[in-house]
C-alpha cells in the first residue's frame, strides 16, 4: 500500500466520520481501484477510522437535532449513503420517542405561528402538515399531536 494515499484516506476519515461508499469515491479520485482500495478500506475499518454504525448514530442524532429532520427522511438519505438496513436501524434507535414527538410539537408551534396572519384554519393545518411531511414526518405522527 502506498503511504501518501494511506495518510491521505486516513486524514479523509479523520476529518469527519464517512461511509464505505465516501471512501470508495474518495479512493476512485485518488486512482486507486479494485483490490488495492479494498486494502486500503480493510485497514481503515481494522484501525476503526471508518465505521458505518457509528456514521449512522452520528448523522441522524444530527439531523435530527440540528436541522429538525424526521425519522423518515433520516432513514432515506441513509439509504442513498448505501448504509445496510441493519446500520440504519442503529442509526434511528439515537432518536428517542420523547425528543421526537417534542420536536413534532415544536415545528408545529413553529410553522403555526409563521401562519398566523391567515384566516382559515383549515389553510393552516395544511401549511403545517405540508411543512412536517417535507421534514420527514408521517402524517399520522404530526396529527397524533396535533392541536389546532
Amino acid at each position: 500500500m502506498d503511504s501518501v494515499i494511506l495518510k491521505k484516506i486516513a486524514n479523509y476519515c479523520v476529518y469527519q466520520e464517512r461511509t464505505h461508499k465516501e471512501v470508495l469515491q474518495k479512493l476512485a479520485d485518488l486512482k486507486v481501484f479494485g483490490d488495492e482500495a479494498d486494502e486500503f478500506t480493510a485497514w481503515l475499518v481494522v484501525e476503526n477510522y471508518l465505521n458505518e454504525e457509528r456514521f449512522a448514530k452520528i448523522y441522524a442524532s444530527s439531523k435530527f437535532r440540528i436541522k429538525k429532520w424526521g425519522r423518515r427522511k433520516i432513514a432515506f438519505e441513509l439509504k442513498n449513503k448505501g448504509l445496510s438496513p441493519n446500520c440504519i436501524k442503529i442509526g434511528m434507535a439515537e432518536i428517542t420517542d420523547k425528543a421526537y414527538n417534542k420536536s413534532i410539537k415544536e415545528l408545529i408551534q413553529k410553522k403555526q405561528t409563521e401562519c398566523s396572519k391567515l384566516s382559515n384554519p383549515l389553510i393552516i393545518k395544511q401549511k403545517v402538515l405540508n411543512y412536517l411531511l417535507s421534514k420527514g414526518f408521517t402524517s399520522d405522527e404530526v396529527l397524533a399531536v396535533y392541536t389546532p
